[in-house]
């Protein structure tokens, strides 16, 4: 058995492992979270206010995906260790991004999961009833996202913006399990803070999530980030024994 946040050795099955980190519009160091992501031996990379220096970085590391940074707070991006088809969700102000994961381990076992990643707007930014109103639209986009294939197994993370005590919090969760929540029950420990007011403070709420549908969690970590003022979390998604019939899978592609 391996201790916590170890993986399989090579050659093993072991969960697929995804990274999502808020990298603070460049604030965070982009050589030392690329270096990060890879002794954590990532799966997929979802990333929020990605800057161009640290989109280079990661794109040595990581071969796949799709990073758009920007220096204005909406920079987003996936980047992947294996190819997967890549999308957008439309969305007021930013737009969510979306890879379609089919996942195969040595034994054969098969992970088909839609990896989501979000940045929804801060309520703080420019207070006022735009912000609030762009905020109201991407709950009601996201929602609208996950009613049409309620079924599938998937896995939203990002920056909500959002604590477990805000109702846009509570509305995601009403359709998909926590995470962080999960793996706390399951090995008895405190669910942790990813946020502070600057880089090296101490973290005092929690929101960035990992929200899942249809798929098992073995962990959830917090990690620290150098220069930056969130956390990046990581979860380790199950990959199940068994693949799904070619049928069945077929099926469920055509039917999202």
């Amino acid at each position: 058995m391996t201790q916590r946040g170890e993986r399989p050795p090579p050659g093993a099955d072991r969960p697929f492992r995804i990274v999502s980190a808020n990298l603070w519009n460049g604030g965070a160091e982009p050589e030392a979270f690329a270096n990060l992501v890879l002794r954590l031996e990532a799966d997929a990379v979802a990333t929020q206010e990605l800057s161009p220096e640290q989109a280079d970085a990661l794109a040595r590391v990581f071969p796949h995906g799709m990073l758009e940074p920007d220096r204005n707070y909406t920079g987003m991006g996936i980047a992947l260790r294996e190819p997967a088809r890549l999308r957008r969700l439309k969305l007021p102000h930013r737009d969510a991004r979306i890879a379609d994961i089919s996942c195969v381990r040595p034994s054969g076992a098969h992970l088909e999961l839609e990896l989501l990643n979000v940045h929804v707007r801060a309520p703080h930014w420019v207070p006022g009833v735009r912000t609030l109103t762009q905020r109201a639209g991407q709950l009601r986009g996201l929602l609208r996202h996950l009613a049409a294939a309620p079924h599938r197994r998937r896995v939203l993370v990002g920056d909500l913006n959002a604590t477990p005590m805000w109702p846009l919090y509570r509305k995601l969760v009403a359709r998909l399990s926590d995470a962080a929540v999960l793996a706390a029950e399951r090995h008895a420990r405190a669910v942790q803070p990813t946020w502070g007011p600057w880089a090296g403070s101490p973290r005092l709420l929690r929101i960035d999530h990992a929200l899942v549908h249809g798929v098992a969690v073995e962990d959830f970590q917090v990690v620290p980030i150098d220069g930056g003022d969130h956390c990046a979390i990581v979860v380790d998604i199950a990959v199940p024994v068994a693949a799904l019939p070619v049928a069945d899978a077929s099926k469920q592609a055509a039917s999202v």
